[in-house]
């Protein structure tokens, strides 16, 4: 059976599927991903707030709704390519899940704090993928990057 570890980078490797799905789909590069203790991935969600217009459609929001009713949150683990907003780091502690993997929290440092506080096991990876994919983005696209975490416009 693989370790923890190796379970953390699969659940962040489908959060990166995710998150370069919704960059090719002109929208911004945040996956997400659930992962249960045997390694399985139980549900997986990408930002579509530019798709679909819904400010709330990050990619946490979208793997929630993915993942449906469930019972077995508290034994999960959300994986996902940046550090988690205040209403994603909420989701987390509202359903109890059980450890948050971060691909990377240079870019945008999110409501570990809660996470933490809450007794949710927060591991930050520090991926170079995710980083990489953050840092073109923000260079390509810095206007919907401001939009994206509420800078205020002209």
């Amino acid at each position: 059976m693989a370790g923890r570890g190796e379970l953390d980078r699969r659940a962040l490797d489908a959060a990166i599927a995710q998150a370069e799905k919704s960059y090719s789909e002109g929208g911004i590069p945040i996956g997400a991903a659930l992962m249960a203790p045997d390694g399985s991935v139980v549900a997986a969600g990408h930002n579509r707030r530019v798709q679909d217009g819904d400010p709330t459609a990050h990619g946490e929001m979208s793997c929630v709704r993915a993942a449906g009713r469930r019972r077995d949150w508290h034994r999960l683990t959300l994986a996902t390519t940046l550090s988690p907003c205040a209403m994603c780091a909420g989701t987390a502690v509202l359903h109890r899940v059980a450890r948050v993997v971060i691909g990377e929290n240079r870019s945008f440092q999110g409501r570990e704090d809660w996470l933490r506080g809450a007794g949710i096991g927060v591991v930050v990876m520090d991926d170079p993928r995710c980083v990489a994919l953050m840092a073109r983005f923000m260079a390509e696209r810095p206007e919907l990057w401001e939009e994206d975490i509420g800078v205020p416009g002209a």
